[in-house]
């Protein structure tokens, strides 16, 4: 979620930078909610401050014997309008947040504006692909040679986008989660985590999930109690540990690795490129 701080002070350049990634930023719409912002929390501050002169003023006239029923009648209907107020002032934020969560991150300044992966700028090459005299298959071709990647059956237990893995390729996948778990926290100095795989909305609101890609998430709905998410990356909950807090400068950096499932029901994947293990709706992955 963008500063709304940096959208109050700089939002032009805020709609100029976003442009440049294809994104349309309803500046007029942003203006008006926070003139209309501005007008409601100026009343609702100066009814408030006279409330409170005049509630002051009731002891004052009640000790000199006089009538105070003029000043509880005012009392009661300012308190009335503080109200009506509060629930505007709630209505406009809510709506300003709404727009604030769906916004994408700012490109940096170095970034080349361009339409796709063609207009990307060259920094430098490493190394020199490498030649085959042979011919190349892809993941597919050669884990259905022996069984040991079977999209069929994981059709037939899940339908389309899952995977089952056998033998050599089901060990392979263990071993490379192993793998990575040991080498970030053996070598690079992370702490393995283990977490849960189900979260409520705020965590994913905290990483951007939500509400721009809820279609992209697997919920649960729940009568009487929060809806569950399944992660689609173990990315949610790790960032979200310190969700809410403010971490001390010598704590940083706080660096975390953990292994788990993660599920995305690719609702905006169809025509693109699904073969095989792309784009599914259940893998695993190490996150840090």
């Amino acid at each position: 979620m963008l500063d709304s701080k940096l959208l109050r002070s700089n939002l032009q350049d805020v709609a100029d930078r976003l442009a440049s990634r294809g994104y349309t930023l309803d500046v007029a719409r942003i203006d008006a909610l926070e003139a209309k912002r501005k007008e409601v929390q100026t009343l609702t501050e100066k009814l408030q401050a006279e409330r409170n002169a005049i509630s002051k003023s009731i002891g004052q006239a009640k000790a000199r014997g006089e009538d105070i029923a003029p000043l509880m009648a005012s009392v009661e209907t300012m308190g009335g309008d503080l109200a009506n107020g509060k629930v505007e002032l709630d209505e406009i934020q809510t709506e300003l947040d709404s727009i604030l969560l769906s916004l994408p991150n700012l490109p940096h300044e170095s970034v080349p504006v361009g339409a796709d992966e063609d207009d990307n700028d060259e920094i430098r090459r490493w190394g020199t692909p490498k030649a085959f005299d042979f011919e190349i298959k892809d993941h597919v071709a050669l884990g259905e040679q022996y069984g040991w990647l079977d999209f069929e059956t994981a059709a037939k237990l899940s339908g389309a986008r899952f995977a089952l893995l056998r033998g050599p390729i089901a060990r392979l996948h263990r071993a490379l989660a192993q793998f990575m778990i040991n080498l970030h926290t053996g070598e690079h100095g992370y702490e393995e985590a283990y977490t849960p795989y189900l979260v409520q909305a705020p965590a994913l609101q905290g990483t951007g999930q939500l509400p721009k890609f809820e279609e992209e998430l697997f919920k649960i709905s729940r009568e009487g109690e929060a809806d569950f998410y399944l992660i689609p990356t173990a990315e949610v909950t790790l960032t979200n540990i310190v969700a809410g807090e403010i971490v001390e400068h010598k704590a940083l950096p706080i660096k975390f690795v953990a292994h788990t499932p993660c599920f995305r029901s690719e609702a905006g994947a169809s025509g693109r490129d699904t073969r095989g293990m792309i784009r599914q709706h259940q893998f695993d992955k190490g996150e840090m």
